[in-house]
């Protein structure tokens, strides 16, 4: 019988699967995710249902001068863009800069279509590489979001005195050198294929310069349609931009599309308002629950709306309760609303106001929900990290989300990463390294703005989030030499602007409840670090690289030091009481907080990585690096203090960063004596890591009763007593699927309940491909779920 459901594949669809490389395995693993793979394996676009074809034209005429080019587009990158004089510039010569809708898709091959654009030269270069369209952008997907990111398709462009459509190339009647042309195009369905007729024409004077007919397989057409500079000539990194791979650089305007060949969805806008955060807490004072609520914008021009405002609904009324001014550098507003009313869900809606040139104004209107303080029930938190963006837009993690229904979101670093929708990284000048992030970050909110949006959401910065590849703080100093470590992995301190790092600590942090000490640090890098009362659970938020001491200081080499060391060798060296991990701020706050239980009854410490070096293995199973100074392992003198302190709170740690999912308990003066820590799976893991050492030889003693291998008591590099109760081991990613690759190296996420009234604290640690709603066993990583009581967390075990 050949059935689907919606938790599993029918036969069929599993057949194609295999057929399309899709391995058996990773099925049983991931049944509940048809939708989400069925789009990967086929374009299937004759069956899709084509919703309401609506004519559009781009509003650049009315829209002030600025960098963000509006809802309706993503731009790649967008440092390179800006609406200028009711054009979009691209005032970067690089090759394949581009301009995607979002909201209108070539999706119906039996539909006709028309689009044009006008378009403009604007600084000939005899390396030029063409204006014009880009159709049938497609990932592997062929999703809207990812489509964004294919820097290939149909071009059909204007090259000098050249008109080129796909392969075929028709000389013009004149060179157009810098004047502005009409491009164009007309497709009609003929059975299975599109006729394409294309013409050029001068703007002026609408004098043709050439035409030209191809028919083409209607496969080669569908998908994102995209404007593009210099469409000739590969996209090349802000890093290694020369003269001698720039091309010319255009300008576009009326851009015109209609036909129902065109699929339309207005729901696909992204922005004015890119999304929102808040957290919502028991301040224990006189301001009562406070909450803290930051708004998103893409980034505005001078003459734009710099306001934006926050209503709630109350007794069926929206209700103004504040106005906001938007931070010109990180381009968002933040709310604060003490004495809340913490016992009911309050409806919230954010609203920005668009100036036009014209006079006129729309608002654009974002909608979420307050949730109320669940201090009846026990809290459940999910737990997220790393996001590569491989797997982006990574729907099967979000989409599980939203089934489980956490009360609170947490992030726990690694929104980003520096190779983030291509186009490279950006050091300086300051002003083109925000923005440059900004973009990157911008996939972050656009994955999961629907999860943050009903619940609250604490986000934390880590080292990619600065455009380093490691970071060791140092207490907020500039890196030096950088021309030794461009990559910024391998030395203390930050790489970037000051200016660009409280960019990236404001835009994760500013809706978290008000620092404990938010003195910035002497090279003004802002500080965050600080408490959440929420569900009767008390949280510490930490930064715990800000203050980290650098490997150089004791003549380390990252990567290479310690190699020829044997495993079991724990070097005194390597180790200092002067070496610092949290810093004496934050230990000072942590030791005051451990002591402080008013209004909650757990309590759990959030930061960016586990304190033990929990892993032998990267980047592939059979490399063994014995020393990774990245991990919070390092240095044990100050971890071990740190953990002391901890203990005090009987508090489970929750982090990420590794890559590795694992649960693990610390040991000080002795084995299993402190805290538990809970290091979640990856969103989209990139750079592998494993921990497998029984394979490597390390002396390990009671092993759990489940009998797990690489489980058990170990010392690590770093001579740090652990227990480990359970790992997530990835395998190898090998999949041209980017969703069944995050699961292939052991993405997925972690989610926690806190039971107040029982202490205990039940910790999931679930797969990249399931499908949450079907409660298989198989859903989560060996080993979980797990549950502990909370005088676990001070050494008086009851795990086993």
């Amino acid at each position: 019988m050949n059935k689907t459901t919606s938790k599993g594949l029918s036969r069929r669809d599993a057949l194609k699967f295999v057929g399309a490389g899709v391995g058996v395995g990773v099925l049983a693993a991931s049944a509940g995710c048809a939708n989400s793979l069925n789009s990967s394996q086929t374009v299937a676009t004759t069956t899709k249902p084509v919703k309401t074809p609506i004519d559009s034209q781009d509003p650049w005429q009315q829209t002030h001068n600025r960098v963000w080019l509006g809802g309706e587009y993503w731009a790649n990158p967008m440092e390179d863009w800006r609406v200028k004089d009711g054009h979009a510039h691209c005032i970067n010569p690089g090759g394949n800069r581009s301009i995607h809708s979002l909201t209108h898709q070539l999706a119906n091959s039996q539909g006709n279509f028309t689009l044009s654009v006008r378009m403009q030269n604007m600084s000939e270069n005899p390396n030029d590489g063409g204006g014009g369209v880009r159709l049938g952008a497609r990932s592997e997907i062929n999703e809207y979001k990812s489509n964004c990111f294919v820097r290939e398709g149909f071009d059909i462009g204007v090259v000098k005195n050249t008109l080129v459509i796909g392969g075929e190339r028709i000389t013009l009647s004149q060179d157009i050198a810098s004047q502005s042309v009409d491009l164009i195009i007309t497709g009609t369905p003929q059975v299975g294929a599109m006729l394409l007729d294309v013409k050029v024409q001068l703007s002026s004077s609408q004098t043709e310069l050439g035409a030209h007919s191809l028919l083409v397989s209607a496969d080669e057409i569908l998908g994102n349609v995209a404007l593009v500079s210099n469409f000739a000539l590969p996209a090349t990194d802000f890093q290694t931009d020369a003269p001698e791979h720039n091309g010319s650089r255009y300008r576009f305007s009326r851009w015109r599309m209609s036909g129902d060949a065109f699929e339309y969805s207005d729901e696909h806008r992204f922005g004015p308002i890119l999304w929102t955060m808040y957290t919502l807490s028991d301040s224990q004072s006189e301001k009562g629950f406070v909450l803290k609520l930051s708004a998103l914008l893409g980034p505005m021009g001078e003459k734009d709306n710099q306001t934006v405002e926050l209503q709630i609904k109350r007794d069926g009324q929206w209700q103004t309760i504040g106005h906001s001014q938007i931070d010109p550098a990180a381009s968002l507003a933040t709310f604060t609303q003490d004495n809340w009313d913490e016992r009911q869900n309050t409806a919230f809606r954010v609203i920005y106001n668009q100036l036009h040139k014209d006079g006129s104004q729309t608002p654009d209107i974002y909608l979420g929900t307050i949730q109320a303080n669940p201090d009846d029930r026990p809290l459940r938190m999910a737990s997220l990290t790393c996001q590569n963006d491989y797997a982006f837009p990574y729907a099967p993690v979000a989409e599980n989300l939203q089934k489980l229904d956490p009360d609170l979101v947490f992030f726990s670093g690694d929104q980003l990463y520096e190779h983030h929708g291509g186009y490279g990284y950006v050091r300086a000048p300051a002003d083109r390294a925000t923005l440059n992030y900004l973009r990157m970050y911008y996939q972050f909110g656009w994955s999961f703005r629907e999860v943050m949006r009903h619940r609250p959401t604490v986000c934390l910065p880590d080292d990619h989030d600065v455009l380093q590849g490691n970071l060791w703080g140092e207490g907020g100093a500039p890196m030096q030499h950088i021309e030794r470590d461009p990559s910024a992995s391998i030395l203390g301190g930050y790489i970037q602007p000051v200016s660009m790092v409280n960019v990236v600590h404001k835009t994760n942090t500013a809706h978290h409840p008000t620092g404990f000490d938010t003195s910035p640090n002497p090279s003004g890098i802002s500080s965050y670090y600080g408490s959440l009362v929420y569900g009767n659970v008390g949280f510490a938020i930490l930064a715990d690289r800000q203050w980290k001491s650098a490997p150089e200081s004791i003549g380390v080499v990252v990567g290479e030091t310690g190699q020829e060391e044997a495993p079991g060798y724990i070097n005194p060296d390597f180790d200092g009481p002067e070496l610092a991990l949290l810093g004496k701020r934050q230990e000072a706050y942590l030791e005051q907080w451990a002591q402080d239980w008013r209004g909650h009854e757990l309590k759990a410490v959030l930061s960016q990585t586990v304190f033990a070096g929990i892993a032998t293995h990267q980047p592939r199973p059979d490399r063994y690096l014995k020393y990774d100074f990245d991990s919070s392992g390092w240095p044990a003198t100050a971890r071990n203090n740190a953990i002391d302190i901890m203990r005090a709170s009987a508090a489970l740690h929750i982090c990420g960063d590794t890559h590795l999912g694992t649960l693990s308990q610390y040991g000080v003066n002795q084995q299993r004596d402190s805290n538990w820590a809970f290091c979640s799976p990856a969103i989209a893991a990139g750079w592998p890591r494993w921990w497998k050492p029984d394979t490597v030889g390390f002396e390990v003693n009671n092993r759990p009763e489940h009998g797990l291998s690489n489980t058990g008591e170990y010392l690590d590099a770093f001579g740090n007593k652990m227990y480990v109760y359970a790992v997530a081991n990835p395998l190898v990613g090998k999949s041209g699927n980017r969703y069944v690759q995050a699961h292939e190296k052991g993405s997925g996420f972690g989610m926690i309940t806190f039971d107040t009234k029982a202490l205990t604290y039940t910790m999931d640690a679930y797969k990249f491909l399931i499908d949450v709603s079907d409660n298989k066993a198989s859903n989560q990583y060996e080993g979980w779920p797990v549950t502990i009581h909370k005088e676990e967390n001070v050494g008086k075990n009851r795990l086993s």
